[in-house]
């Protein structure tokens, strides 16, 4: 097990390319942390780095306390399991389990069956780790791999979205079975996804990169209630936040949030949230709304800060409707990016809203929605970081 430090790590490529910049993180001995972000960020550059395949350009990489920029991979004792893990056709499971061990310079054969069997899981049966990979079963043909990683004892993990390939169901299970093995073993595990469903679900922190810069480095549940800005707030969360054009404007009354023709006052709590609200008064901001922040008035229920529109369509997810709404008297802007990167459409879009599946709602409805100003997140337009304090 390592601590594994970035210090002002940069990677730069020979046609000017920067893929990641500047790079201060910590990852703490033990940690399961998750980079992720979309596709090209820098989160598996960064990965490799680790794993000494790629040159770091400038600063520092310190693993277990040493400086690691000039260790060869061998010399690292770091595991990493790629995209497509491959299984040797021609060996058992327990002999493929064994081989990373001969890989790795075990002192003989015979120790490594053993060890090889000391793991928990199936493929410690002996039907299991007798049987060939390609008469094994495919959740525990792609838990394998990690058998065979833990038998090595290395410092770090290393995981480059390893459930890419899998079906939603086998991902559903390998994520619980990968995070239950990390947390048994204690091992230092970095992963790499481009999904935020695994990174929430798995990771103690979540760290998220745009563009090879980190955005913002905290557990799942401080990523999901406070965005540092306009990007992770876009990126983490699904359905993806809803994103209003607006300013705050001061009065005698008080503060309150204008969105085109809706106001919505912002009380004591909503300025207790985000105390530097006040600062802004008369400047234009990005309102940022969860789906799910929403409450359901029904369509005879207008008034001061509440938001009503037409259904446009409904997705019925069982539990629960994901109801696509077109606003009367304000706009949405680009509600999130996409896995490439990329700002969704800046255009007029609808807003999104997530109610009870048991309710009523359907095409053409006229519905009212109220929201709790302490829900409602704000960003400053020039810079698309949040107000906090």
């Amino acid at each position: 097990m390592a601590e594994i430090v970035f210090e002002r790590v940069t990677k730069r490529y020979d046609d000017g390319q920067l893929a990641v910049n500047s790079l201060d993180l910590k990852i703490a001995d033990g940690e399961f942390l998750v980079l992720v972000g979309p596709s090209g960020c820098g989160k598996s550059t960064a990965l490799r780095m680790i794993a000494g395949l790629e040159e770091i350009s400038d600063g520092s990489l310190v693993i277990d306390g040493t400086v690691a920029n000039d260790l060869s991979p061998r010399d690292r004792n770091i595991a990493m399991v790629f995209q497509s893990y491959a299984l040797y056709p021609h060996l058992s499971v327990a002999d493929n389990i064994g081989f990373g061990l001969q890989a790795c310079a075990a002192p003989t054969r015979p120790r490594s069956a053993p060890r090889s069997r000391r793991r928990p899981g199936c493929w410690s049966s002996p039907t299991c780790s007798t049987a060939s990979p390609a008469g094994f079963p495919a959740a525990s043909a792609s838990a394998s791999p990690w058998a065979a990683l833990l038998v090595r004892s290395p410092k770090a993990f290393l995981m480059d979205e390893p459930l890419s390939n899998l079906d939603a169901r086998l991902r559903g299970q390998m994520r619980a079975e990968i995070a239950h093995l990390q947390k048994m073993t204690g091992v230092t595990t970095v992963y790499v996804t481009h999904d935020q469903v695994e990174a929430m679900t798995m990771g103690d922190r979540v760290a998220v990169m745009n563009k090879g810069v980190l955005q913002q480095l905290a557990a799942p549940r401080v990523l999901y209630d406070s965005p540092a800005n306009l990007f992770v707030a876009g990126f983490i969360g699904s359905p993806p936040m809803n994103l209003l054009p607006g300013q705050v404007v001061a009065s005698d009354a008080g503060y309150a949030l204008e969105l085109g023709e809706l106001t919505i006052a912002l009380d004591a709590a909503a300025l207790d949230a985000r105390p530097g609200i006040p600062r802004f008064a008369g400047q234009p901001v990005i309102a940022g709304i969860r789906p799910e922040a929403f409450q359901l008035l029904g369509a005879a229920a207008p008034g001061p800060g509440r938001l009503s529109g037409t259904v446009a369509f409904v997705e019925d997810l069982g539990a629960s409707l994901l109801v696509h709404l077109d606003l009367a008297g304000a706009s949405v802007v680009a509600a999130g990016v996409s896995e490439d990167g990329e700002e969704l459409s800046s255009a007029r879009t609808r807003l999104r809203a997530v109610v009870d599946g048991a309710l009523p709602v359907g095409k053409g409805d006229p519905i009212c929605l109220a929201v709790d100003p302490a829900r409602i997140h704000l960003f400053d337009a020039k810079t698309e970081q949040a107000i906090g304090a």
